[in-house]
């Protein structure tokens, strides 16, 4: 019995709870991210691991990281999760989407208990970091691909945009910790936050073994009546029809028979020009590279750090209000994704971000905003909208992406790759923010907002529509000559791709779907049916613009 409909799609509580399980990679992702802004901070944390110069006797005046040190501290999380990313792909093929997945969860356990235990060297903090950034990078690549696997097409978008709600909700979380601790008195007010993370580590770790394993994986691995009972759980009706489980079962299986007749996926097939694989190696390098230099995570790793110098006396409760924009407005992402498809929102997402920036740039730079309360608030007002607009659009939007964009047999690689680039970014970000605002101070938003013009360009060019396909028919999508990114929205939901087969392969020569129906696989085991409820068919309105 589903709880609600999405698309004519019947939810339950099963698909609820899988999504939620899995999600929680994204927490323990944002946590971490959240609480190293207001750590570095803390009074006890700046006496035991800063170097202290002044004699105010107020540590958060006299004791100060320099910009190297600092950068160090909050970057080499980032450099640890790149390597988790890339170590991730071959593990989560071999071992399972789910098991992988606790792996993970282990490392980052043990990441955090180093943290937990430094008393005096912040070099002792940096490795912990870098240890459980191994576990988050990991995660970071695991969680969406086992998402968008096991989630029905009609409602894969929505749920694999949980992943970053639950980003949202650990960075809430950890502003908030960070707020109750703060006036703990000695190590207590930032041992607490850090040594949360074991809470949501071992939920996750323990948890996930009880979800089914992703249907793909089980039929790569000849485990046929375990990828029924997985889909079974997805889909709460059985029959023939495409979108059921059986239909579903038939699509997949297609895709695989094709695919074993193809040499094992090496790191080398990521480049190779067939099938747009190194088109969408390429793309999703760039898409991740891109969501980081959108400079959210500016805000997030030192807003506590900007807000201080432009006068806002308690920058804490600064960070708690742009943390409820962020995690409120991505609820309101995960019904745009939906609804309006992936390109559009991205598209005028970007422009979007790239305005406030300038906003918050031009504020910034025209007037001391220590010395003007009006400037001041501005700039707070701009940094909400811009992060209004990147939770509901880019932010769970790129996450969908690496889900769905990839050819099922070089998946795992190219979204490790992506994850890997979009961790790199993150930690060049963290790592020279200081030296940036330093040097040139709030005239940084002119840069992000630049980096969001160009988001906006490769979106408009390079991305295809996928939402509401099946991962087959977007991988056939990306193979037919006459279908181009401005035009995939239009031609996804109002052409049926198997009559369009039907009528001429010849521009699918070599392609999973020509070597498909070469080989005598039942067509209606890769029938695509376009999607009819909510959005644009052959029958109804065209495309939005």
């Amino acid at each position: 019995m589903g709880l609600f409909r999405i698309k004519g799609f019947e939810v339950t509580w099963f698909t609820l709870v899988v999504a939620s399980m899995a999600s929680m990679g994204g927490l323990i992702f944002g946590y971490d991210t959240g609480q190293i802004s207001d750590i570095l901070l803390m009074p006890d944390f700046l006496l035991r691991f800063a170097p202290c110069k002044g004699n105010t006797g107020d540590p958060v005046k006299d004791c100060a990281f320099q910009p190297a040190i600092a950068g160090l501290v909050v970057g080499l999380l980032s450099i640890g999760t790149a390597i988790g990313a890339l170590a991730c792909a071959p593990i989560a093929d071999r071992i399972g989407r789910r098991r992988v997945m606790s792996v993970m969860c282990l490392i980052f356990t043990v990441g955090v208990i180093i943290q937990v235990t430094a008393f005096t060297k912040w070099e002792q903090i940096s490795i912990g970091r870098f240890i459980a950034g191994i576990g988050v990078g990991g995660l970071s690549v695991a969680v969406p691909m086992y998402q968008a696997e096991t989630a029905p097409k009609q409602i894969r978008g929505t749920l694999t945009a949980t992943y970053q709600l639950f980003i949202t909700l650990g960075i809430l979380v950890a502003y908030l910790f960070c707020l109750a601790t703060r006036p703990a008195s000695g190590s207590a007010s930032w041992r607490i936050p850090i040594a949360l993370g074991l809470l949501w580590s071992t939920f996750l770790g323990v948890g996930i073994l009880a979800m089914p394993e992703s249907p793909r994986w089980l039929i790569r691995n000849d485990r046929d009546e375990e990828a029924r009972a997985s889909l079974r759980k997805a889909y709460p009706d059985v029959g023939d029809g495409p979108d059921t489980v059986e239909g579903e079962f038939r699509e997949i299986k297609a895709g695989i028979m094709w695919e074993r007749q193809q040499p094992k996926a090496t790191w080398a097939d990521c480049f190779r020009p067939h099938n747009k694989t190194l088109y969408r190696t390429i793309l999703g390098i760039s898409l991740q590279t891109l969501q980081q230099l959108t400079g959210v995570n500016t805000f997030f790793y030192y807003g506590a750090t900007i807000f201080q110098s432009v006068g806002i006396q308690d920058s804490f409760i600064t960070q708690i209000i742009l943390g409820s924009i962020n995690f409120v407005t991505t609820f309101l992402g995960l019904y745009i994704l939906e609804r309006y498809g992936r390109r559009l929102p991205l598209i005028y997402g970007a422009l979007w971000q790239s305005a406030w920036l300038f906003v918050f740039g031009a504020a910034g730079t025209a007037i001391d905003p220590s010395s003007n309360k009006g400037i001041g608030t501005l700039m707070i007002v701009s940094a909400s909208f811009f992060i209004l607009g990147f939770a509901s659009t880019w932010g769970p939007g790129i996450w969908i992406l690496m889900g769905e964009m990839f050819p099922t047999r070089t998946r795992a690689k190219q979204a490790a790759m992506g994850t890997a680039a979009n961790w790199f970014w993150n930690f060049m970000i963290a790592y020279f923010t200081p030296f940036i605002t330093k040097a040139i101070n709030f005239s940084y938003g002119f840069i992000f907002a630049g980096c969001n013009l160009a988001a906006a360009i490769v979106v408009a060019f390079f991305v295809y529509e996928s939402g509401g396909l099946s991962l087959e028919a977007v991988d056939r999508m990306y193979n037919d000559r006459e279908i181009n990114p401005w035009n995939s929205r239009r031609v996804a939901r109002k052409t049926n791709f198997s009559e369009k087969v039907d009528g001429d392969d010849s521009h699918l020569r070599g392609s999973a779907e020509h070597e498909k129906k070469k080989n005598g696989v039942p067509q209606e085991q890769w029938r695509e049916h376009a999607p009819t409820n909510g959005h644009a068919t052959a029958e109804t309105s065209p495309e939005r613009v």
